[in-house]
């Protein structure tokens, strides 16, 4: 092994371990009874991050290979996968390094409600101003109306009512923008608007398959 390689492989573990740290510090562990993360599974992680990435980086067409998106998939289901590429890569270079990656697959399969919340916002928040706007509310609301309704075409829903409630709901000052602290708010006090705001994905492969393993 090159020295190049070695360096490259130890910085990889140096993050494993602070990915680790970082789980635990924030008190993200989750009981005795439920599956926590290991060592073992962050170094599966790695190996097929490795394996599936070995630029040491994931791109937009392999985040949306392991997302199940593909050639024979709707306009609106790219684009929101568009958006939750966008709310991973965290330091916004365009790519999802390991670090990036594990934070997403621990906040897909063991994230908490309001860990979820936090993450929805993020993909609602285009311009990442840290305030939500009705276009980007709407922006999304509207993919995610289409979605329904390509899975269920009897599904009928007015994108701007949706969005009008909303805000008439969770802008709680009335300054035609919602905080965070609005949205996590309104999202756990009123069912409907849990519904609308809290969003999911659904990782496809081995994302479950190497979990189920360990079971």
């Amino acid at each position: 092994m090159c020295l190049t390689t070695s360096v490259q492989v130890f910085h990889y573990f140096i993050k494993i371990i602070f990915c680790l740290l970082v789980f635990n510090i924030m008190g993200q562990g989750q009981s005795d009874t439920d599956r926590e993360v290991t060592l073992q599974n962050i170094q599966e992680l790695y190996r097929k991050f490795a394996s599936e990435c070995p630029s040491g980086n994931l791109h937009l067409h392999e985040f949306k290979k392991i997302f199940g998106i593909n050639s024979n998939s709707t306009e609106e289901e790219s684009a929101y996968m568009d958006n939750v590429f966008r709310s991973f890569d965290t330091n916004k270079d365009g790519h999802i390094d390991f670090m990036e990656y594990v934070a997403a697959v621990h906040l897909v399969l063991r994230g908490k409600l309001e860990d979820k919340l936090r993450w929805s916002f993020k993909v609602y928040d285009r311009d990442g101003n840290g305030r939500l706007d009705r276009q980007e509310v709407r922006h999304l609301v509207k993919i995610i109306s289409k979605l329904k309704m390509h899975k269920d075409p009897s599904v009928t829903e007015n994108v701007d009512d949706i969005c009008n409630r909303i805000f008439e709901l969770v802008d709680k000052n009335k300054d035609s923008q919602i905080s965070l602290e609005e949205f996590i708010e309104g999202a756990e006090k009123d069912p409907w608007v849990m519904d609308q705001l809290k969003l999911d994905i659904e990782p496809c492969g081995w994302f479950i398959v190497q979990q189920e393993k360990k079971t």
